[in-house]
């Protein structure tokens, strides 16, 4: 990126809500989190490990040796006019083992931490400068608050958004983390939790104060040791 490109990234802000969905002050998202230099390679390499590593790979078929049963032949050999078999475990029988079936499959594939660090980064940095990420004063941890109200409030500042994310502090069981869970559109984690994949799939990210304070402590915690 041009210089122009890193100050216009450094400038912009962040805006802060409240529950009537007002912009009540703006802050600034932190410096040391986001990136100038993007490699698109880094993050499709990322969700490539990230999506291979959902896969449970335990699909798995008994072959005629794991199959319970006898192994005593079905009939005698000859005399009696019909084709010959082993035991009821053979394939062509019902019960019996299966010739060719799947069988268990480890799809594990590893990436370093400093390149899932970077990739972190990368997604932060890109909803950022596409104005994808707002905040939450730290007065909605504390409020009354149930599911009708934060689903108007939502409404109201996402008009048209099919996946909402909202990062919580570390520690929080609040009403307000209580309300979201009940809205389907609306994903929530914490701080410790957040990864490139699901920040980049959703169309808008919701932080309080505090989680954006919490992720920049341990980011540029992580990034010294």
């Amino acid at each position: 990126m041009e210089k122009s490109t890193k100050e216009k990234i450094s400038n912009l802000k962040i805006p802060v809500y409240n529950l009537q969905g007002e912009v009540v002050k703006d802050i600034s998202f932190p410096k040391k989190i986001y990136t100038i230099k993007i490699s698109l390679a880094l993050i499709a390499q990322y969700i490539k490990v990230y999506t291979t590593n959902q896969r449970q790979g335990n699909a798995s078929a008994k072959t005629r040796a794991e199959v319970q049963g006898t192994t005593k032949k079905v009939y005698k050999q000859k005399g009696t006019g019909r084709a010959r078999h082993g035991s009821m475990k053979a394939p062509i029988f019902k019960g019996g083992g299966v010739v060719g079936g799947p069988l268990s499959k480890e799809y594990a594939l590893k990436m370093n931490k400093k390149q899932k660090r970077q990739a972190l980064f990368y997604a932060l940095t890109s909803q950022h400068v596409n104005k994808n990420i707002i905040a939450l004063g730290d007065e909605f941890l504390n409020m009354k608050i149930n599911t009708n109200k934060i689903s108007v409030f939502l409404k109201k500042v996402f008009k048209n958004s099919k996946k909402i994310l909202v990062i919580i502090p570390k520690t929080d069981n609040s009403n307000l983390f209580l309300s979201l869970r009940n809205i389907s559109n609306v994903y929530t984690t914490n701080v410790n939790n957040i990864n490139p994949y699901m920040l980049l799939v959703s169309n808008k990210i919701i932080f309080l104060e505090k989680s954006l304070s919490d992720l920049e402590n341990l980011l540029i915690k992580k990034n010294e040791n």
